[in-house]
């Protein structure tokens, strides 16, 4: 059984140099930070994919140890620009009464260093029906308006989060039109993510420029309808979105 927490798991000397070097010398190049949001950290979006791909990993048991049990490894699913594998490799940590590993490396999968393990480990396994990634445009799209902006408000850009409720809601109300127009002219425009075990889809609340997405309206899938509850900040879906795969569309950005 493996820690659920990364940080439970190994210890990083520096885990802001670490990622940068992953994000600058070794994987192909993306944009891993926020656009909207202020944070105290570098590569904000890199440092969540990182720590929820390890608890997928973990939870599946899908981190392979070494011949002699020295050393570790999990699949980041992260590619090199020549689109070959990265691992992230760890050692036993020789200190007592801390984390049993301490990071090593980010290893391209050619690198002698794996040669180590037996068997390299898996991919991270988030959906069994592709199904759940497409939004089905013959089910009802139920819509919680009232909830979504009592629990969210704090989330909407100004004005709108300084309207009254009642006034917000007419604004949101066609947005959410727009976004299920949207959808039923082009399936893409729906952006799966995972969370807590599931797949949702995103799709683009565009209030005050029908050009930009100002949040995502996140949307579960039910057997027989969609229901939406909530929304996301732009930053926030892209963060969640990123865990499955780069998001390739043309509202989400980094």
């Amino acid at each position: 059984m493996w820690p659920k927490d990364f940080f439970e798991f190994a210890f990083i000397p520096d885990m802001d140099a670490s990622l940068q070097k992953l994000a600058k010398e070794e994987t192909e190049s993306e944009d891993w930070n926020y656009q909207n949001t202020v944070i105290d950290r570098s590569l904000p979006v890199l440092y969540n994919y990182i720590r929820y791909t390890y608890c997928k990993v973990a939870e599946e048991g899908k981190i392979s140890l070494s011949e002699d049990g020295q050393y570790s490894c999990f699949n980041t699913g992260l590619v090199t620009p020549s689109q070959e594998a990265i691992y992230a490799s760890f050692e036993v940590n020789r200190k007592t009464d801390v984390q049993l590993w301490f990071f090593k490396a980010w290893l391209r999968r050619g690198r002698w260093e794996l040669n180590s393990f037996p068997e390299l480990p898996d991919l991270a396994h988030y959906f069994d029906d592709p199904a759940s990634l497409v939004f089905d445009t013959r089910k009802d799209l139920r819509i919680n308006v009232e909830h979504i902006i009592e629990e969210n408000k704090e989330r909407f850009p100004e004005p709108y989060k300084s309207m009254d409720n009642y006034a917000l809601q007419t604004f949101l109300k066609g947005a959410i039109d727009n976004a299920k127009e949207r959808v039923c002219r082009n399936y893409k425009t729906a952006i799966p993510q995972y969370y807590k075990g599931q797949i949702q889809l995103l799709l683009p609340l565009c209030i005050g420029n029908p050009q930009r997405a100002d949040l995502a309206l996140v949307v579960e899938r039910h057997s027989t309808f969609y229901r939406a509850s909530t929304c996301l900040t732009l930053d926030m879906a892209y963060n969640n979105a990123r865990q499955i795969t780069k998001p390739d569309r043309d509202w989400l950005q980094p």
